[in-house]
This record gives structure tokens, sequence and C-alpha cells, in this order.
């Protein structure tokens, strides 16, 4: 394991699932991420900068305080909310775009956190919504976790009652899938 030899600081910035809906201090997913990453012998302190019902757009307005904290990388996850209101999947694209032009103008990797729309929006929507993350990650070229949700969306177990935010061992999923894309991503941070 190649571990960085400075601390480092991470911004996450994102919507509900970041911040921890729903869920007691330091069972969000930030909290639980820096604790397994921190238990793996990396210095890292993983920022919340979740907002509930945060959109896209939302991102965009918020990215420059994001910024401003001098983050050594972004986690983006971000378009939950877009999915879930039917927004524009183009539009969605170009604000993620706009993070993440303004994160590269400042030197400052962002790795990439899919999401997918619920099935009821209709098949050419949700393939238009999650081809937007794979492009975006080939044009910047960032990494990519495909799917935030994988292997949490829709199983009863692993989320609140409102069936759309991870309970504890929802985020603890969400971190175990995770957590080798992100170690990845650390490693390449600095060099």
């Amino acid at each position: 394991m190649d571990v960085q030899a400075k601390a480092l600081t991470i911004a996450a910035l994102g919507d509900s699932l970041t911040a921890g809906f729903g869920l007691p201090g330091g069972q969000s997913f930030t909290a639980v991420l820096e604790k397994e990453l921190r238990a793996r012998g990396r210095d890292v302190a993983v920022v919340n900068f979740g907002v509930s019902g945060d959109t896209t757009a939302g991102g965009v307005s918020r990215v420059k305080s994001v910024l401003a904290s001098s983050p050594d990388g972004v986690i983006l996850e971000l378009g939950a909310n877009d999915g879930l209101r039917g927004l524009d999947p183009a539009q969605a694209e170009a604000n993620l775009d706009r993070i993440i032009a303004a994160c590269k103008e400042r030197g400052v990797p962002v790795l990439l956190m899919g999401m997918r729309t619920l099935s009821g929006m209709g098949k050419r929507y949700g393939e238009e919504f999650a081809a937007i993350y794979p492009r975006l990650a080939q044009k910047y070229g960032l990494t990519l976790y495909p799917f935030f949700l994988e292997g949490v969306a829709g199983d009863p177990a692993l989320n609140l009652p409102d069936g759309l935010h991870p309970n504890h061992e929802g985020i603890r999923e969400i971190v175990r899938g995770t957590l080798p894309t992100v170690e990845k991503w650390l490693d390449t941070i600095g060099k």
C-alpha cells in the first residue's frame, strides 16, 4: 500500500447522500469514509460539503466556497436531485462540467461519483442521465466510481423508510464499495 507522506484534506461536494440526511452525527458518508481511511493508515480529513436537496446547479453556486477551503482533492457527488426532479440531463451535465472545470482551474483533482435515476423516470431519460458521468470522466481524465449507490439503491434493509436515503448500514456499504476507488485516487494526489 502506498500511503501518502503528508496529511490530505478532501472536500466532499454533494447532496443529502453526502450530508448524511436522517443520520446521527458521525454516520455520514464523509465521517465513515474518513474513519475507514484512517484505519488503513491514511492521514486524511474528509470535509462534508453536502447539502440536502442540492442539485448540480446548487453545486455550481457552492464550488467557489469549497475551493476556498483549499482542499487537496474533491469528491463530487451530485445529480440525484436533478434526476428525481426530472431536470434536463444536458443541464445537469453542463453544471457538473462547470464544477469540474473550476476544480481543474485551481489544480484540484476530482473523484466523480456517478448517479442513476429512478426507473419511473423512463428508460431513455435514465440512459441519458447515466451517460453524463462516464462522458465527463473521459473528457477530463477523472477517476469515476460508476454508481454511488451501487448495492444500496432499492434495498429496504440499507435505506431509511423513505427508500431514498441510506441508513447507517447503507452508508457502510457505500464506503465499502467506493473505498478501493477512493484509495487509488488518493494515491494519485500530489504526484
